[in-house]
C-alpha cells in the first residue's frame, strides 16, 4: 500500500490488526507452543543471534509467539537480556537488563510483562532487538500493536543493531501499510523459516558491554 493512502492508514491498519488477531486466537494452545519452539530453534541458529551479546526481547503478550525460550538460550550462551520498559508519560521504551522471568518482573495495569526496576542500559550497546508485529511483510515491514513505541525506538540514532521481527507464519503477509514514522525489520524469523531483507541489514558486531 503506497504512501497516497496515507488517509486510510488508521482505518485500513486497525481492520488489519482485528483480522490478523482473529487468526492468532484461532491458534490452540499446543500448537502455539510447538510454533514458538520452532521459530526459537530457528531463531537462536542464524549468525545475527550467534554474534550478539546484548539481547532485547520482547515479553510475550497473550496469543503472542512465547519468547521463553530465547531468553533461556541467550542466558545459557551467556549473552546479556534486556526487557522493555514503558515509561508512558515519556511514551518511550527504556531497555533494562533482566536475570529472571520471575524476580525481575511484574506485571503492569496494562498487562504488559516488564522489568521490576533497574538502571537503562544504553542504546548503542544492543547488538539485536527482538521486535514484536501482529503482521510483517516481505519487504520487512511491520504493523505493530498500535501505540509506535517499537518504531521510536528503533530510530533513535545510537541504534546501530540488528532488528528481527518474531512471531508465526501465520503473522506473514505479502504486504501491511506503512506511513513514514514505521520502522522495518531488518529480519523475519517465523516458525517456517528465516528472511532477510536485504535493504535493512544490519550486522551485528561483537561490542564491549558494560
Amino acid at each position: 500500500m503506497g504512501q497516497s493512502n496515507c488517509g486510510l492508514w488508521p482505518d485500513v491498519k486497525r481492520e488489519l490488526r482485528d483480522r490478523v488477531r482473529r487468526v492468532l486466537a484461532e491458534i490452540d494452545p499446543v500448537s502455539m507452543a510447538a510454533k514458538s519452539a520452532r521459530a526459537t530453534e530457528l531463531l537462536v541458529e542464524t549468525n545475527e543471534f550467534r554474534r550478539a551479546e546484548v539481547i532485547m526481547v520482547f515479553l510475550s503478550l497473550q496469543n503472542e509467539l512465547d519468547t521463553t525460550g530465547v531468553v533461556l538460550r541467550s542466558w545459557q550462551d551467556h549473552k546479556r537480556v534486556l526487557a522493555p520498559r514503558v515509561s508512558w508519560e515519556q511514551r518511550r521504551m527504556m531497555p533494562t537488563e533482566i536475570r529472571s522471568l520471575t524476580s525481575d518482573l511484574v506485571e503492569t495495569s496494562m498487562g504488559l510483562r516488564e522489568p521490576v526496576s533497574g538502571t537503562p542500559i544504553p542504546i548503542a550497546i544492543i547488538d539485536m532487538v527482538i521486535v514484536p508485529g501482529l503482521a510483517f511483510d516481505n519487504q520487512g515491514n511491520r504493523l505493530g500493536r498500535g501505540r509506535g513505541f517499537y518504531d521510536r525506538f528503533l530510530a533513535h540514532p545510537e541504534f546501530k543493531g540488528v532488528t528481527c521481527g518474531l512471531g508465526f507464519e501465520e503473522q506473514y503477509l505479502s504486504e501491511v501499510p506503512v506511513n513514514s514514522l514505521d520502522r522495518p525489520v531488518a529480519m523475519l524469523v517465523t516458525d517456517a523459516r528465516v528472511r532477510r531483507f536485504a535493504r535493512q541489514r544490519r550486522p551485528a558486531k561483537g561490542r564491549q558491554t558494560l
